[in-house]
């Protein structure tokens, strides 16, 4: 009996079922492939906002393609340690690998050797394996450029790139660097929003299988 002084759903699959039911009819999901759209709810989910959609965007197979790299057992390179932290390990196909650099020691020097950021400077010590990985990259813009530019300068290709950096310097422009990149499948938000929620919301969705 609920002797509270405030009514609200209490039952956890309730609130699940209803969240998703709302995310379904309130957003314009119409015309995305349905691999794209289990995504963009996952994504919705994690913000709050069913305009989100407005604003993504992807190559045609980015969904597939990271689906497929996870399930041969591809890596999941990560920028900052909430990504690393919040993807669910247990609904990864393949055991796969998360890796987070930003605290490896080496980073800091690296960073002051190269004049950049540590979020930028933790992308070099992922070089040698991110042909045919995951990567998410939801906090630091400097961390999208860098990738661009090692792909560029010969790194290996990863399988798909969750672009989804947030901010006011440089979020915006980094996501259109990518969705323009004539050699990577993507998914972005474009604009200023983005974030660790909606990268690992992307991620997880994409191991799932489902919605």
């Amino acid at each position: 009996m609920n002797t509270g002084r405030y009514e609200y759903v209490r039952e956890g699959p309730e609130i699940y079922r209803r969240s998703f039911a709302t995310i379904r009819a309130e957003a314009e999901l119409d015309g995305m492939p349905p691999e794209v759209a289990g995504v963009a709810v996952r994504m919705i989910h994690a913000c709050g906002m069913v305009d989100l959609v407005a604003d993504l965007a992807w190559s045609p197979n980015a969904v597939l393609a990271a689906r497929e790299a996870l399930r041969a057992g591809a890596p999941v390179f990560c920028d900052a340690e909430m990504v690393a932290a919040g993807i669910t390990r247990r609904r990864l196909p393949a055991a796969n690998d998360i890796v987070c650099t930003l605290g490896d020691q080496r980073v800091p020097e690296l960073a002051q050797q190269l004049g950049t950021t540590r979020s930028a400077a933790a992308m070099e010590l992922w070089a040698d394996r991110l042909e045919g990985s995951v990567v998410a990259v939801g906090n630091a813009p400097t961390s999208l450029f860098r990738l661009l530019e090692m792909v560029d300068e010969g790194a290996g290709r990863p399988a798909a790139v969750l672009g989804l950096p947030v901010g006011f310097i440089g979020a915006a422009e980094s996501k259109q660097a990518l969705a323009e990149h004539p050699a990577l499948e993507h998914l972005v938000v474009h604009g200023r929003r983005g974030g660790s929620a909606m990268a690992v919301a992307a991620v997880n969705a994409i191991a799932s299988e489902q919605e």
